[in-house]
């Protein structure tokens, strides 16, 4: 977006306008779940870097949680290996496990790291393993064809804990953490977590003022196709009982309900294909996505 036909005066406006947020969310934690476009469009790439270290020169304290499933997908049909899903989840057998990591924590976390640290930032690139910081088991999901049974799709893991620790002593150095969803079990296990399910549990765990979940479309719509803001448990309920929000929308809304339940202030989902959607959701009155409130 170009700002050349704004006079001094209106970049001025624009740029106080701003002020009453970073006094506000000074020295508070943010958690950012990146993912869709945003992670396949060089200039919103470059747009979501420069977004996170401006977060963080103001006073912020940004956490990134990225996906990848394109990536993953891309790698697997290169060596042959065809991707499975099964409700959505992907099928994880140790040879895709072994996938899952190479992409997650090296090439895509990698990549994030560098662009972060091109624009400016201190970023550390981090997986749940390190540490042992997330602590998984194996997620089995109900066989919807068979009530009362379960289905192990492999190395598929859901958070049983998180340890703050090394998030919380990098950002008292000032660096950005960036991690990739894989969890370790009991046993050294890797397990492949959503990372949505990752940020949501870990701006629990860190009391992080927000948890924004980057998606491909605008937030919450309407049955007329309208942005809808400011829902509180209660709205969401009746949107679901209504048929309003339903199909994939439904895990984020369910992540950002159980995420200001239990003590994020606000969670919000954006449009990761809105350049520069991080700041204006931050930190303008309007902002360009979906809030969701405790009350």
């Amino acid at each position: 977006m170009s700002t050349s036909h704004f006079t001094p005066g209106d970049k001025a406006d624009i740029l106080s306008e701003a002020l009453p947020y970073i006094q506000r969310f000074f020295d508070k934690t943010i958690v950012i779940k990146y993912g869709g476009n945003a992670m396949t469009d060089d200039s919103l790439k470059a747009g979501f870097a420069s977004d996170v270290v401006l977060l963080k020169l103001v006073g912020m304290n940004p956490v990134i949680v990225h996906g990848g499933g394109p990536q993953i997908g891309d790698l697997l049909k290169r060596v042959g290996k065809q991707s499975e899903f099964v409700q959505g989840m992907r099928v994880t057998d140790r040879e895709t496990m072994d996938v899952v990591e190479m992409v997650l924590g090296g090439l895509v976390n990698k990549e994030i790291v560098n662009l972060i640290n091109q624009h400016g930032g201190k970023a550390v690139g981090l997986t749940g393993k390190d540490g042992r910081m997330i602590r998984a088991r194996k997620l089995l999901i109900d066989d919807i064809e068979h009530a009362g049974n379960k289905l192990d799709i492999g190395s598929v893991g859901e958070v049983t804990g998180i340890d703050p620790e090394l998030v919380e002593l990098l950002d008292t150095r000032d660096f950005i953490p960036v991690i990739a969803p894989v969890g370790v079990g009991d046993d050294g296990e890797s397990y492949n977590i959503n990372a949505d399910l990752v940020a949501g549990k870990l701006a629990e765990t860190l009391h992080a003022e927000k948890l924004i979940l980057m998606t491909n479309i605008p937030g919450v719509l309407d049955k007329e196709g309208g942005l809808l803001t400011g829902l509180t448990a209660q709205h969401v309920g009746r949107l679901i009982a209504d048929g309003t929000i339903y199909g994939g929308m439904l895990p984020k809304i369910h992540c950002a309900l159980e995420a200001v339940r239990n003590g994020v202030q606000t969670a919000h989902i954006i449009d990761g294909r809105v350049k520069h959607a991080l700041l204006l959701e931050v930190l303008t009155k309007d902002g360009v996505g979906t809030l969701i409130k405790r009350n």
